[in-house]
């Protein structure tokens, strides 16, 4: 069952105004030692009443004096830092309570506005009139949310480069391309081959290999007279075929 609220005004009922003063200087007192008990602080209470011929003090006599004390001694700037009256307290609350409400018009304004934009994005049109008070708001709103977007994706190219430079250094060096295998000359055919491993038609296609490498050889050995002819002729090739004097192994002239 939740507590009736209670209108802050005097109480007219005699009894029913010291039956409250009862109840509630009990719970101011239990406050206070709370207070001095969990935060470690020095504290008193002194409680008139017209019910009573004297007040009521808490903790005690001698220990409320002491804490007096202690305040009247203070300077009067720390004495008077958090002081506040009925006066400067209302007055406080009537300032947050302004501000409060100028925070909530504001949001309520923009919610109507962004209702209006997307009401426009999804229909393309607006239903109901504007004034020009709200087409200047709407203007304002769809240019502050486009200058949002545009910040948003201005962090996120920043955010996204480093991760690309770092991708493209810790990116693997593509695998060196492989050198094509060597031809095998005849000769290194011919080697290769075990003269027990063959028959007697690849034997034959052996020793022909052999041969040709031989003759290769001896060609090798005949270059110079070919570059006799170069030095001899202002370096103009020159075949042999057509001299008369000279024997050719591979082309006879006869």
């Amino acid at each position: 069952m939740t507590r009736k609220k209670v209108k802050l005004q005097f109480i007219a009922n005699d009894s029913a105004r010291k039956s409250t003063f009862k109840k509630r200087k009990r719970g101011l007192l239990k406050k206070v030692s709370e207070l001095s008990t969990l935060c470690g602080v020095e504290a008193c209470a002194f409680v008139y009443s017209p019910y009573d011929p004297e007040p009521e003090i808490w903790p005690s006599p001698m220990e409320a004096q002491r804490v007096l004390t202690r305040f009247i001694r203070m300077p009067e700037q720390e004495k008077s830092k958090k002081m506040v009256n009925q006066e400067i307290f209302l007055r406080e609350r009537v300032f947050k309570t302004k501000e409060h409400v100028k925070k909530l018009r504001k949001e309520n304004r923009e919610k109507e506005l962004s209702l209006l934009m997307y009401q426009y994005l999804s229909t393309g049109r607006i239903l109901q009139p504007m004034s020009m008070i709200d087409v200047n708001d709407l203007h304002w709103f769809v240019g502050q949310n486009i200058r949002e977007i545009n910040s948003r994706i201005e962090v996120m190219k920043r955010l996204a480069q480093p991760n690309e430079s770092q991708a493209a250094v810790e990116a693997p060096a593509p695998a060196p391309a492989l050198a094509p295998a060597p031809v095998p000359t005849p000769a290194v055919m011919a080697a290769a081959v075990a003269p027990g491993m063959v028959g007697a038609g690849e034997r034959l296609q052996v020793e022909q290999g052999r041969g040709l490498v031989s003759n290769v050889g001896a060609m090798q050995s005949q270059q110079p007279w070919f570059m006799d002819l170069q030095v001899s002729n202002g370096g103009e090739e020159m075949l042999p075929f057509g001299i008369a004097n000279h024997q050719n192994p591979f082309w006879p002239m006869n």
